[in-house]
């Protein structure tokens, strides 16, 4: 398994160092299922900390989370013979990835937004997330307004760093972003105090708060950036594959399988320190659980 990973990890180094400015043009010839069927294997883009949407337990043994469960759940379906190869990604390298050829599809926490949809395709939105911020309890900051002139921190090529420049520009307010190169180093420079805050989705914020050293010295607060539609994505240029990912994912949802899914990951306790979320299933994604869209960010705007 190990020797898997790292020659999955080569493959993305070597994708990067060739592809990162891949167009609809160089993808690979030919659909998706047609490459599955004929290598016989799938890969999927994981994330290594971004609970409980996707994350690895232990020293690069496995990984879980709600997201790759439900592309574990889809690939079964649509490609039962296939094996499943997991390649640990980042926020920065997933699309360039996807868009290569190099992964099948992407299973971390990635927002569907319009500037993306010309690049990859998304598939039904499976998440409905709110930008909020997380900061020590005793640091009396409770709102946005607290934050002009503080350190924020950020992960790179999220779309919080957006939102807060976003509203930089509507306020006219002014925010040192220090961005962390992943979620848990994001988190690390709020907890060692060089950042006051620290924003990302309320789902991942939760995730790492529950899995932290003192998850009680820790809250989410202050009012939403933003909405994001979360979901799947794969190559833009391949219909059929997003049909039949799409279909997979309608079937979950009428069967009430996806909703099961959905109460392991975020309201039963979850490893590694089974502790629980508690967030349950949101009015926005119980709506879209019953009419199902692929809607970009742009449709959530306030």
């Amino acid at each position: 398994m190990k020797m898997q990973l790292k020659t999955l990890a080569t493959a993305a180094l070597l994708a990067l160092a060739f592809g990162t400015t891949a167009t609809a043009q160089q993808a690979p010839t030919g659909g998706t299922l047609d490459k599955i069927k004929a290598s016989g294997k799938v890969v999927l883009g994981v994330r290594e900390a971004s609970p409980p949407m996707a994350y690895m337990l232990g020293a690069g043994e496995k990984y879980v989370g709600y997201h790759v469960e439900l592309c574990e759940r889809v690939l079964k379906d649509i490609t039962p013979n296939a094996k499943l190869e997991y390649m640990a990604v980042t926020a920065q390298n997933t699309i360039p990835l996807v868009q290569n050829g190099t992964l099948d599809i992407g299973c971390g926490p990635t927002t569907n937004n319009t500037a993306r949809q010309q690049q990859v395709a998304f598939a039904l939105t499976t998440y409905v997330s709110e930008v909020r911020m997380a900061t020590k309890v005793d640091s009396g900051i409770t709102t946005l307004d607290q934050l002009a002139g503080r350190n924020v921190s950020a992960s790179t090529g999220t779309t919080a760093v957006q939102l807060l420049r976003k509203r930089e520009r509507a306020q006219n307010v002014s925010y040192n972003t220090m961005l962390g190169k992943d979620h848990l180093e994001s988190f690390l420079l709020m907890e060692s105090g060089r950042t006051d805050a620290f924003v990302l989705d309320d789902n991942l914020l939760a995730g790492i708060i529950a899995n932290s050293k003192n998850p009680t010295a820790y809250r989410i607060t202050g009012e939403a950036l933003g909405s994001e539609p979360i979901a799947l994505l794969f190559r833009k240029d391949d219909p059929a594959f997003k049909a039949a990912v799409d279909d997979s994912l309608r079937k979950l949802m009428k069967s009430g399988e996806l909703e099961k899914i959905y109460t392991k990951w975020f309201v039963a306790a979850i490893p590694p320190k089974n502790t629980s979320l508690n967030l349950p299933m949101s009015p926005a994604l119980k709506q879209l659980v019953l009419e199902p869209n692929d809607k970009p960010l742009e449709a959530y705007a306030k």
